[in-house]
């Protein structure tokens, strides 16, 4: 396919790119001659890799208003556009031609409020907190600050939104583009995000049509002769942020041109939702303070029956782990003892042992049995004894039982109360022969614990009638 004769460029001059289509010293738009040492779109690759590129702003969009042909803006510019090159734009502008705009006050603080009004209209889930910071997950899969709400960039009076789904406005100016230049490009849609782990913002994609978001290199070598296993290259995030050198955030050029990276694809391909990963697979779903509350609720989640323990070991220094949360949050933690029964003969001593209806095959095939003890015996509970000391001992003794469970439950152990050693307790010289332990420390109770047979299921957010306030 020919390509269309190029404009005439304009003089350079130094300075950003702005508006009217002068451009920085060196740069080259899509049409014009390449600057010195530039890198030029000799197509060919490298193993996969472009041996070149360009990449090129294309200056002169000007504003962009609700009810814009994007598409004719881009392509009026355009006449230099060649087959193969990948456009580069800046959401606010497909924001803006698509109306994704809400009013908010002049004012500061009434513009602040309308934005975090807007972020929460945007967000599905709250990933992190932090005094008004919020890092959120949006419709669209994407976890990113503010849900993309910005205020920079447009009218005092208005706050711009992502597009309502930017895959489709990519395939959609695509097309556009093709039919109006007749020439195959690729869209990219990008915008502009912060990193785990990183200081600092970069562009990213968020939609993109006519290429494949990812390049697998699984099943290939290195040069070295090793395997590639995991490396998967986010070829469109690639792109944004290279596109971005030459857009800038202040300079008025919402739409960059690279040349050079290979043939673009016949179809529209997956997009780049194919880059969000989903919740379930994420490691990092979670700020810190966000997955420590989450934790905290899951302990209580992890009261489960005795039948839904797993037969997977437990390794031992996971319980030890939870034996020093134990002793650290129980009352007089001194005290406290916690043993571990591993032996088939102690368990079936214990069986024996224990008072009332316990579940003998839950002793025998639990993947942790621990017994708790206390080092000083207390006074036996008498059921009808109402002395606030005798209360307040019995209360002291569940606490500590309590922790125990949960201790367990925060390293992902789900447990159950074989018994509870408070009104009946078993011999305490027989159960010291039993275990090996004095004959003098008191039997507080009896855990089973192991990992989940299945996966845990918080309780509902909501508490529907079960919560009052007056």
């Amino acid at each position: 396919m020919a390509e269309p004769a190029a404009p005439a460029g304009p003089s350079p001059r130094p300075g950003p790119a702005t508006p009217g289509g002068t451009e920085p010293t060196g740069a080259a738009t899509p049409g014009g001659t390449e600057p010195t040492g530039a890198a030029n779109s000799g197509g060919t690759e490298r193993a996969g890799a472009a041996t070149r590129i360009e990449v090129l702003p294309l200056a002169g969009i000007g504003e962009v208003t609700p009810g814009d042909d994007l598409g004719a803006m881009i392509a009026k510019l355009g006449a230099g556009l060649r087959d193969d090159d990948i456009l580069v734009v800046t959401s606010k502008i497909v924001s803006k031609a698509e109306g994704r705009l809400v009013p908010a006050p002049a004012d500061p603080e009434g513009r602040e409020a309308a934005r975090q009004e807007a972020v929460t209209a945007e967000t599905v889930r709250v990933v992190a907190t932090r005094g008004r910071t919020r890092i959120v997950q949006t419709r669209h899969g994407l976890v990113l600050a503010a849900a993309g709400v910005d205020a920079s960039n447009v009218d005092t009076s208005q706050l711009v939104l992502l597009p309502v789904d930017p895959d489709a406005s990519a395939r959609a100016l695509r097309a556009e583009l093709g039919a109006r230049l007749g020439i195959r490009v690729a869209v990219v849609v990008t915008d502009t995000m912060g990193r785990t782990w990183r200081n600092g913002q970069t562009d990213v994609a968020i939609g993109a049509a006519g290429l494949a978001p990812l390049r697998d290199h699984r099943g290939q070598t290195d040069p070295y002769g090793n395997d590639l296993s995991v490396t998967a290259a986010a070829v469109i995030d690639e792109l944004a942020a290279a596109a971005d050198l030459v857009k800038g955030k202040t300079s008025g050029v919402p739409v960059a041109v690279v040349r050079g990276l290979g043939p673009v694809a016949a179809d529209d391909g997956p997009g780049a939702a194919a880059l969000v990963r989903p919740s379930a697979e994420d490691m990092f779903s979670l700020g810190t303070a966000e997955a420590r509350a989450a934790g905290r609720r899951d302990v209580l989640a992890a009261r489960l029956a005795g039948d839904e323990l797993s037969d997977e070991p437990v390794p031992d220094p996971a319980v030890r782990r939870a034996v020093v949360v134990m002793r650290g949050q129980a009352s007089e933690p001194d005290l406290w003892r916690y043993v571990r029964v591993s032996s088939p003969a102690a368990r079936r001593a214990l069986t024996e042992l224990l008072p009332g209806e316990i579940d003998t095959d839950l002793v025998s095939r639990a993947p942790v049995l621990l017994v708790v003890f206390r080092t000083e015996s207390m006074d036996a509970f008498d059921l009808d004894d109402e002395d606030p000391e005798m209360i307040a001992a019995v209360l002291r003794q569940m606490d500590g039982i309590a922790c125990a469970a949960d201790a367990l439950a925060a390293e992902g152990l789900v447990h159950v109360m074989v018994t509870p050693g408070l009104i009946d307790p078993p011999d305490p010289v027989a159960l010291g022969a039993a275990l090996d332990v004095p004959a003098s420390w008191q039997f507080l109770g009896a855990i089973a614990a192991g990992f989940p047979a299945h996966p845990v299921v918080p309780a509902d957010d909501d508490p529907s009638d079960a919560y009052l306030e007056r």
